[in-house]
This record gives C-alpha cells, structure tokens and sequence, in this order.
C-alpha cells in the first residue's frame, strides 16, 4: 500500500515507537534540496514500517505484517518510483559514457606505438612520393604504370591517380596522416608532458627518513647541518627551499620542459609543410634572351589554399643569358640577367641570378635550373642577319645537342637539301655541306666567314634561352623556425632533472635523490657534494665539566 502525504493535511497513521526518523523530519516546513548536476526536483524519502491491522491479528499465521510505502514529497512525483529511477539509471549511465570519452580519446591518441606507426607511415608516404614522378599528364601514368604490366604484381596507374599519389604531398591520406600525428603529439602533451612539468615544479618535503631512504641515492651526515648542504647545493647550481628541518633541491627543471618545446617544434615543422603542400603556387619556364613574361602566367595553385598575390602582376624581361666554361669546354655555371616591371613598365628590381643565387621578390622566388638553345643569329651571303631555330636532337646520354637546317638551292623541291648546322653549347657552331660532309667550326661573334656550297655565311651570334622555376612557399619560415626550435629543445632535453631531499634529525642528516638522466653518473656527483659538506665538531671548551662560556 502506497499513500502520499502531504505537510498541509496528514491522516492519523500508526507509527511504531521504533521509527529510525527524528520528530523534525516530518515537520511541515522540510523542504530539503538536494543538489544534482542536472535539475532540481522535489526530494522523495520512502519510509518502511510495518503496521499490524485487524486482519493481521486474526490471521496470524498467514501473514503477520503488512508492508506498508510512506512517500515524503512537496507534490505527486510524475512517474511511478521504477520509472523515474530507470529513467536516472540509463540517463546517469549516458552522461557518464559521454565524460569519460573525451579520456579514452585522448589515451588512444597519446599511445606511443601509434604515434609511432603514424611516423613509419608518413615516412613511407615520403618515400613513395619520391619514387612516384610528381604533378605529371595523366597519360604519363598510363605509360609508366599500365594495367598490363603492373609494378609488384598490383600496382597501376589507378592506384596513383585514385589516392593522390601524383600530388602526393598534398595528397588527402598524407595530410590527414599528418593531422593524427598532429594530433596524437598534442594528446600526449595534454595528458603526459603537462603533468610532468606541474609535478616537478611543486615543492616537496619529505618529512621521515624512512621517505628518503627509498630515493634512488641515499646517505647519512652524522655530524652535519643541513644548512651548510643547502649552501653546498646553491653553489652546485641547485635551487634551494628549506622548511624546518627538511630541504629540497633541484636543478635542471628545463629539461622537463624540453619535451613540451619538441612536440611544439614538430607541430610547427609538419603545420609549415601542410601549408607549403596547399598553399604554394608552382611553374617553370623557358625563355629566350631578349623576351619577357608575367610571373601569373606561369605559376600554377598547388592547393586548396593557394592565394595569390600583386607580385604575380610583375613582367620579368631576360636582358641577357651567357654560360661559364671549364677549360675542357664543358659548361660550368650559367647566368640570367633580369629586370621585374610593374604595370606601368617601371623598373622595380634588376638582378643576375645563377644556380644556387635565386631572385626573390614578393614572395616569389626564381630559381635558374636549366638552359637551352633558343636560335643561330647568321648572315646568308651578307644578307641578313636570319634567326634559325635550333632544335634539341635526342642523342645517348645526357648530352645536350642542339640543331637547325639552312636551305640551299630550290627550296619549293620535295627533295630540298641544305646546310646543317649543329650545337653542343653556346660555344662553336659545327657546320656540315648538303652531303653531310664536315665543313669547319666557327664561334659566334668572330664574325670569320665559311663558304659552303657556294653560299657565304657569317655566325653572327647565338642565342640562348634560361630555363627558370618560379615558386612561392608560405610555409618555408614556419619549417625554418620548426626545426631551429627542434634543435634548441632536443639539445636541452638532454638535461638531467635532479631532485635532492635532506632531513635533520639532531647532528645526523639524512640525504636522498634521484634524477631522469645520467643515472649513472648521479651518485658520484652526490657524493662529491657531500664529502664538502663541513663536520659539526663539538669544541673542547664545553666538555670541561664547570666550563663557562665566553
């Protein structure tokens, strides 16, 4: 049986005198307010008594008492009791699943075998992207990696094309690798480095001897001070707390900062090289001396964060393109002399750039990587002078070889013959007759003519064309500060943190300590230190018996 009571109006009930309640309990002003993360509702306060009726007299052997369910409440709870508490159970259950989840995350992603297998994997996706040629023509991959002749028995060209792995560096399972190491390096700041470094910096005495005696280095002082081991420590490079009659000491407290400083530092390397990967705008061009072009026109986005600025307004002009030799004759070092103009067609920056001397402006770097052989400036019979295009011509090796053609006779003939002119460099031209036959050598510039065939000619000049790479890298600063501070904090985490506790209990103390590195090495410099800790010696004067002191 079930029956509310309310404070206002409460039916005459018999209760036992052995009721577990105080009088105060059931006063009519009791409105006690639990607290509870979620609501506030009413408090209900079963009470269980056992109340003897009429019935229960004359069937005594049946059944003795009836149990009887006594509500307390300020109103009518809205579900029956096995509701509400159902409801609390299952709701209770979830909220605590969805608190704790956020620690199982973070425990799986701090887990140092994974943020392991996460290097090994970008440093296999690196690989593969150095083995795979880059940001080709999809038909390149169709030649290189057919179906029919698959690499390893598997590999195709739509297993490049599928993942990214033309691109692979911004490709969406390298970023994303490289977002769960990410991750997993901040994870295992929050929950491991932090701790470390708050711990370390607390203050702690110990306060029985029995505390230091567990240390790592342990040792006794029979006749000593633990003040003078403080000065001993201070001038160890020690920091020094004293509290009565124990001492701390540590140094070294960097070191457990470090860790923190090298997580950062490959955050900041890998953040540099995901905005280098989508960020960036590539191109490269070949331009013959005495043209020009606009940066814009040849860099290309690189990803979904390229964005491009004015200097990709700029017009660059090749002034000049000469080559160095060795004095076998093989090229050395070559050179372009350039000048950038804004839109207006005034100068704003003219440099010579070489290998390994780029051209930056606005964030815009040229490189020179390559060269050519753009045209053979001659004098026909001193008629000109005429530009003929010179040609690469595939030859063995790597070799640079370098053709054009001068028709001599009927040129409207099906069968035209002429003379050949042929190039390694922009050094000598070799001249060949309508037979093929050797003809002579002339340099450019020595304005010495040749007659072949009946036909006079002068090498007037030959013209080279730069081969240039244009490229912008946000990312490049961030990468350089990463790996300066990578540097810095690798270096200092070699640091040993060393703690030291001491105890004075009368002339005797008792010392211990213990540090994360160069355990070794540790008890020896402890025991350095103690051997000049100075002796508490009891002077002469206070054994004589009557003594008086001075």
């Amino acid at each position: 049986m079930e029956t509310l009571l309310n404070p206002s109006k409460t039916p005459f009930l018999f209760v036992p005198k052995t009721h577990f309640f105080k009088p105060s309990l059931l006063h009519p002003s009791f409105n006690p307010r639990p607290h509870t993360p979620f609501t506030r509702r009413p408090l209900s306060v079963a009470i269980i008594c056992k109340l003897k009726t009429s019935q229960g007299r004359k069937n005594d052997g049946k059944n003795n008492n009836i149990s009887k369910k006594i509500l307390l409440s300020d109103s009518a709870p809205e579900l029956s009791n096995e509701e509400g508490k159902a409801k609390a159970e299952s709701g209770g259950g979830a909220w605590r699943v969805i608190r704790k989840l956020p620690r199982k995350v973070l425990s799986v992603l701090s887990n140092l075998p994974l943020a392991i297998g996460e290097m090994f994997t970008i440093a296999a996706l690196m690989a593969l992207g150095t083995a795979i040629d880059q940001g080709e023509a999809p038909e390149y991959y169709f030649q290189k990696y057919p179906e029919d002749n698959p690499v390893l028995g598997f590999f195709t060209w739509r297993w490049v094309l599928t993942l990214g792995f033309d691109h692979m560096f911004s490709s969406p399972i390298f970023l994303g690798t490289l977002i769960l190491l990410g991750t997993s390096l901040m994870a295992c700041t929050y929950t491991t480095q932090i701790p470390l470094v708050k711990v370390a910096r607390r203050w702690s005495f110990l306060q029985s001897a029995d505390s230091i005696r567990k240390q790592e280095f342990s040792d006794t002082l029979p006749r000593a001070s633990v003040k003078d081991l403080g000065v001993i420590l201070m001038g160890a490079g020690y920091e020094v707390f004293l509290k009565g009659p124990s001492l701390y000491a540590f140094k070294g407290l960097a070191g457990r900062f470090a860790p923190i400083g090298v997580h950062l530092a490959m955050l900041l390397i890998m953040g540099g090289a995901t905005l280098s990967a989508t960020g960036s705008f590539r191109g490269s061009v070949t331009v013959p001396q005495g043209l020009n072009f606009v940066m814009g026109d040849v860099l290309g986005p690189t990803g979904f964060l390229s964005t491009p600025t004015d200097a990709f307004n700029t017009e660059v002009h090749v002034n000049r393109f000469y080559m160095d030799y060795y004095d076998s004759g093989e090229v050395s070092q070559f050179h372009t002399d350039l000048s950038l103009f804004d839109m207006n067609g005034k100068e704003l920056m003219r440099k010579t750039l070489s290998v390994n001397d780029p051209l930056r402006y606005g964030g815009i770097t040229i490189y020179q990587t390559d060269w050519s052989f753009s045209a053979l400036q001659i004098l026909k019979d001193d008629e000109g002078p005429f530009n003929l295009a010179m040609a690469p011509l595939t030859v063995n090796g790597d070799k640079k070889l370098f053709g054009t053609f001068l028709p001599v006779g009927d040129t409207d003939s099906p069968n035209v013959k002429g003379i050949s002119m042929l190039a390694r460099d922009l050094q000598s031209i070799v001249l060949y007759d309508k037979q093929g036959k050797f003809a002579g050598v002339r340099r450019p510039n020595s304005k010495l003519p040749i007659e072949i065939d009946g036909t006079k000619i002068i090498i007037v000049d030959a013209i080279g064309s730069s081969g240039l790479d244009l490229k912008t890298d946000p990312g490049v600063p961030t990468v350089y500060a990463g790996f300066g501070a990578l540097m810095l904090t690798t270096c200092i985490s070699f640091l040993s943190h060393s703690q030291i506790w001491a105890l004075q209990d009368g002339t005797t103390v008792f010392v211990g300590g213990k540090t994360n590195r160069a355990k070794a090495e540790f008890p020896d410099e402890m025991n350095y230190l103690l051997d000049q800790v100075p002796e508490i010696v009891e002077s002469p004067i206070s054994k004589q018996p009557g003594s008086i002191g001075a």
